[in-house]
């Protein structure tokens, strides 16, 4: 792990358990995006902003208000919870990578910590409205580092390139 400097942990999203179980893997503070709306009850309300949660419109599906709070938190030498699905799994499988995580490698260069998440989905998937208890494991990968090279020529097909390299670095993680 990463414990100094600008670092993107990248994880698979199967729940509602992912961001504080991911999260937990790091020593240091981490930032998260959540939904909005979330953040509308009193108690998630008052709670998710102590814990580095960043608000992101999901209606919309393009909140860049919240893409460069990420950048910005990177360049002060922050770390960063993305999930490059951008919503959770609706049947446990890994999905496309979409171009935001790409973005924020181009215009950051941080590195990326993946890591996958197995068994949050028995535990709490979507539809069911309180978690059961599952063995849940987060495998860890080595960083991928990015180079000025990596980021020529900027755009959609890069940025989505460059999630499809995390999402595929996530893919390969294993229990074994």
């Amino acid at each position: 792990m990463i414990n100094h400097g600008p670092v993107i942990l990248a994880a698979n999203h199967q729940s509602f358990l992912d961001p504080p179980l991911a999260g937990s893997v790091s020593d240091r503070g981490i930032f998260f995006l959540a939904r909005r709306t979330l953040l509308d009850g009193p108690i998630l309300g008052w709670l998710l902003p102590k814990l580095n949660v960043i608000p992101v419109d999901s209606e919309s599906g393009k909140d860049r208000t919240a893409l460069k709070a990420l950048i910005r938190i990177l360049k002060a030498g922050e770390g960063t919870l993305v999930f490059p699905e951008g919503q959770r799994t609706p049947d446990g499988n890994l999905q496309p990578a979409l171009p935001g995580v790409g973005l924020i490698i181009a215009k950051t260069l941080a590195p990326v910590v993946p890591m996958r998440i197995f068994g949050a989905f028995d535990a709490w998937p979507i539809g069911r409205k309180w978690p059961r208890f599952r063995p849940v494991t987060i495998v860890v990968g080595e960083p991928i580092y990015f180079t000025a090279a990596d980021i020529e020529p900027a755009g959609k097909d890069l940025y989505r390139q460059l999630s499809q390299r995390v999402m595929n670095a996530i893919a390969a993680l294993s229990l074994d």
